[in-house]
Protein backbone atom coordinates (compact mmCIF):
# COMPACT_ATOMS: atom_id res chain seq x y z
CA UNK A 1 0.00 0.00 0.00
CA UNK A 2 2.47 2.09 0.58
CA UNK A 3 4.27 1.88 -2.37
CA UNK A 4 1.31 2.50 -4.33
CA UNK A 5 0.48 6.04 -2.85
CA UNK A 6 3.92 6.69 -3.44
CA UNK A 7 3.38 5.85 -7.07
CA UNK A 8 0.33 7.66 -6.94
CA UNK A 9 2.15 10.75 -5.64
CA UNK A 10 4.53 10.99 -7.76
CA UNK A 11 2.51 11.69 -10.59
CA UNK A 12 1.92 15.73 -11.16
CA UNK A 13 -1.51 16.64 -11.54
CA UNK A 14 -3.44 17.71 -14.85
CA UNK A 15 -2.90 21.41 -15.15
CA UNK A 16 -6.24 23.47 -16.43
CA UNK A 17 -4.95 23.75 -19.49
CA UNK A 18 -4.75 20.41 -20.49
CA UNK A 19 -8.40 19.60 -19.32
CA UNK A 20 -9.41 22.71 -21.75
CA UNK A 21 -6.90 21.62 -24.21
CA UNK A 22 -8.93 17.62 -24.00
CA UNK A 23 -12.54 19.64 -24.13
CA UNK A 24 -11.33 21.80 -27.49
CA UNK A 25 -10.34 18.62 -29.02
CA UNK A 26 -13.23 16.45 -28.27
CA UNK A 27 -15.53 19.47 -29.44
CA UNK A 28 -13.78 19.59 -32.96
CA UNK A 29 -14.25 15.76 -33.41
CA UNK A 30 -18.03 16.26 -32.83
CA UNK A 31 -18.50 19.12 -34.89
CA UNK A 32 -16.40 17.53 -37.66
CA UNK A 33 -18.52 14.30 -36.96
CA UNK A 34 -21.66 15.48 -36.36
CA UNK A 35 -21.96 19.01 -38.22
CA UNK A 36 -19.87 17.85 -41.56
CA UNK A 37 -19.49 14.18 -42.22
CA UNK A 38 -22.85 12.42 -41.13
CA UNK A 39 -24.74 15.90 -43.13
CA UNK A 40 -22.67 14.87 -46.06
CA UNK A 41 -23.11 10.97 -45.44
CA UNK A 42 -26.90 11.74 -45.32
CA UNK A 43 -27.53 13.77 -47.87
CA UNK A 44 -25.55 12.10 -50.44
CA UNK A 45 -27.37 8.57 -49.51
CA UNK A 46 -30.30 10.01 -50.24
CA UNK A 47 -29.35 11.51 -53.35
CA UNK A 48 -28.28 8.19 -54.10
CA UNK A 49 -31.72 5.86 -52.65
CA UNK A 50 -34.21 8.36 -53.40
CA UNK A 51 -33.48 11.58 -55.26
CA UNK A 52 -36.67 12.75 -55.63
CA UNK A 53 -37.69 12.35 -52.19
CA UNK A 54 -34.36 14.19 -51.17
CA UNK A 55 -35.46 17.27 -53.53
CA UNK A 56 -38.85 17.74 -52.23
CA UNK A 57 -40.68 15.24 -54.67
CA UNK A 58 -40.88 17.99 -57.37
CA UNK A 59 -43.08 17.45 -60.46
CA UNK A 60 -42.46 19.05 -63.66
CA UNK A 61 -44.96 20.02 -66.73
CA UNK A 62 -44.36 18.55 -69.82
CA UNK A 63 -41.82 21.50 -70.44
CA UNK A 64 -39.90 20.33 -67.76
CA UNK A 65 -41.13 23.61 -65.24
CA UNK A 66 -41.26 22.85 -62.13
CA UNK A 67 -45.49 23.23 -60.88
CA UNK A 68 -45.26 22.05 -57.58
CA UNK A 69 -44.43 19.27 -55.16
CA UNK A 70 -46.95 16.22 -54.83
CA UNK A 71 -46.61 16.62 -50.87
CA UNK A 72 -47.95 19.86 -50.62
CA UNK A 73 -51.45 20.75 -51.93
CA UNK A 74 -52.22 23.87 -53.83
CA UNK A 75 -55.00 26.34 -53.88
CA UNK A 76 -56.62 25.88 -57.41
CA UNK A 77 -59.37 28.12 -58.14
CA UNK A 78 -59.69 27.33 -62.05
CA UNK A 79 -63.11 25.74 -61.67
CA UNK A 80 -62.51 24.18 -65.00
CA UNK A 81 -59.45 22.17 -62.54
CA UNK A 82 -60.23 19.58 -59.76
CA UNK A 83 -60.23 21.71 -56.15
CA UNK A 84 -58.36 20.69 -53.23
CA UNK A 85 -59.80 20.38 -49.16
CA UNK A 86 -60.29 23.92 -48.10
CA UNK A 87 -56.94 25.37 -46.04
CA UNK A 88 -56.92 28.15 -43.78
CA UNK A 89 -53.63 28.81 -44.50
CA UNK A 90 -54.05 29.06 -48.07
CA UNK A 91 -51.70 25.99 -48.56
CA UNK A 92 -48.37 27.83 -47.78
CA UNK A 93 -45.58 25.72 -46.37
CA UNK A 94 -44.25 27.98 -43.76
CA UNK A 95 -46.88 28.09 -42.21
CA UNK A 96 -48.16 24.28 -41.52
CA UNK A 97 -51.12 24.35 -39.46
CA UNK A 98 -54.68 24.49 -38.93
CA UNK A 99 -56.83 26.58 -36.39
CA UNK A 100 -58.48 23.13 -34.94
CA UNK A 101 -62.04 24.54 -34.48
CA UNK A 102 -64.63 22.50 -33.11
CA UNK A 103 -67.80 21.97 -34.65
CA UNK A 104 -69.77 24.13 -32.92
CA UNK A 105 -66.98 27.31 -33.34
CA UNK A 106 -68.68 30.40 -35.13
CA UNK A 107 -66.07 30.95 -37.61
CA UNK A 108 -66.30 27.92 -38.77
CA UNK A 109 -69.81 27.55 -39.39
CA UNK A 110 -69.38 30.46 -40.98
CA UNK A 111 -66.54 29.17 -43.38
CA UNK A 112 -68.73 26.07 -44.01
CA UNK A 113 -71.41 28.31 -45.11
CA UNK A 114 -69.64 30.44 -47.06
CA UNK A 115 -67.89 27.26 -48.58
CA UNK A 116 -71.10 25.69 -49.10
CA UNK A 117 -73.24 29.28 -51.14
CA UNK A 118 -70.31 28.88 -53.42
CA UNK A 119 -70.78 25.38 -53.92
CA UNK A 120 -73.95 25.62 -55.19
CA UNK A 121 -73.42 28.15 -57.28
CA UNK A 122 -70.64 26.46 -58.95
CA UNK A 123 -71.84 22.88 -59.24
CA UNK A 124 -75.85 23.56 -59.45
CA UNK A 125 -76.00 19.47 -60.65
CA UNK A 126 -74.61 18.38 -57.53
CA UNK A 127 -77.08 18.46 -54.36
CA UNK A 128 -75.54 19.51 -50.98
CA UNK A 129 -76.30 16.06 -49.75
CA UNK A 130 -74.08 14.45 -51.55
CA UNK A 131 -71.30 17.02 -50.88
CA UNK A 132 -68.32 15.12 -48.89
CA UNK A 133 -67.17 16.36 -45.50
CA UNK A 134 -63.48 16.23 -46.82
CA UNK A 135 -64.08 19.04 -48.82
CA UNK A 136 -65.83 21.46 -46.45
CA UNK A 137 -62.72 20.67 -43.23
CA UNK A 138 -59.44 21.36 -42.58
CA UNK A 139 -56.62 19.07 -42.81
CA UNK A 140 -54.29 19.15 -39.76
CA UNK A 141 -51.61 20.47 -41.33
CA UNK A 142 -53.74 22.72 -44.13
CA UNK A 143 -51.03 21.09 -46.78
CA UNK A 144 -53.12 17.81 -47.40
CA UNK A 145 -52.04 17.38 -51.36
CA UNK A 146 -54.68 14.39 -51.84
CA UNK A 147 -58.84 13.87 -52.01
CA UNK A 148 -60.98 11.22 -51.43
CA UNK A 149 -62.22 9.48 -54.65
CA UNK A 150 -65.69 11.06 -53.82
CA UNK A 151 -64.55 14.30 -53.03
CA UNK A 152 -62.56 14.10 -56.38
CA UNK A 153 -66.19 12.22 -58.32
CA UNK A 154 -68.23 14.99 -57.26
CA UNK A 155 -66.36 17.42 -58.78
CA UNK A 156 -66.98 16.28 -62.48
CA UNK A 157 -70.05 17.45 -63.55
CA UNK A 158 -68.64 21.20 -63.59
CA UNK A 159 -65.74 20.09 -64.94
CA UNK A 160 -66.88 18.36 -67.67
CA UNK A 161 -69.58 20.72 -68.46
CA UNK A 162 -66.12 23.23 -68.53
CA UNK A 163 -64.12 21.39 -70.63
CA UNK A 164 -66.35 19.01 -72.74
CA UNK A 165 -64.66 16.17 -71.48
CA UNK A 166 -67.42 13.34 -71.15
CA UNK A 167 -67.93 12.33 -67.64
CA UNK A 168 -66.67 8.78 -68.56
CA UNK A 169 -63.60 9.89 -69.14
CA UNK A 170 -63.29 12.04 -66.33
CA UNK A 171 -64.27 9.19 -63.99
CA UNK A 172 -61.62 7.16 -65.92
CA UNK A 173 -59.22 9.89 -64.82
CA UNK A 174 -59.88 9.64 -61.54
CA UNK A 175 -59.91 6.08 -61.21
CA UNK A 176 -56.22 6.02 -62.78
CA UNK A 177 -54.80 8.46 -60.16
CA UNK A 178 -56.94 6.30 -57.23
CA UNK A 179 -54.19 5.59 -54.83
CA UNK A 180 -54.66 2.68 -52.24
CA UNK A 181 -54.15 2.29 -48.69
CA UNK A 182 -50.16 2.13 -47.28
CA UNK A 183 -49.05 -1.50 -47.66
CA UNK A 184 -53.23 -2.57 -48.33
CA UNK A 185 -53.67 -1.70 -44.87
CA UNK A 186 -53.16 1.53 -43.57
CA UNK A 187 -55.27 4.89 -44.65
CA UNK A 188 -57.92 5.67 -46.96
CA UNK A 189 -57.95 5.58 -50.59
CA UNK A 190 -56.87 8.68 -52.26
CA UNK A 191 -55.92 11.20 -55.05
CA UNK A 192 -53.36 13.35 -55.32
CA UNK A 193 -54.87 16.98 -56.65
CA UNK A 194 -51.66 17.98 -58.52
CA UNK A 195 -50.94 14.89 -59.97
CA UNK A 196 -55.50 14.80 -61.37
CA UNK A 197 -54.76 18.47 -62.83
CA UNK A 198 -51.57 17.54 -64.88
CA UNK A 199 -53.47 14.11 -66.40
CA UNK A 200 -56.34 16.45 -66.52
CA UNK A 201 -54.20 19.64 -68.67
CA UNK A 202 -53.08 17.01 -71.05
CA UNK A 203 -56.68 15.72 -72.22
CA UNK A 204 -57.71 19.30 -72.17
CA UNK A 205 -55.25 19.88 -74.85
CA UNK A 206 -55.92 16.86 -76.77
Amino acid sequence: MENINTELSDHEPVSKGAYLLSVVRLSAVFIILCGIVYPLASTALAQVLMPSQANGSLLKNSEGKIIGSELIGQNFTNPALFHGRVSSIEYKAEASGSNNYGPSNPDMLQRTREFIAKWKVDNPEVPIHELPIGLVTNSGSGLDPHLSPASARVQIPRISGLTGISADKLEELVREHTEGRDLGLFGEERVNVLKLNMALSQLSVK
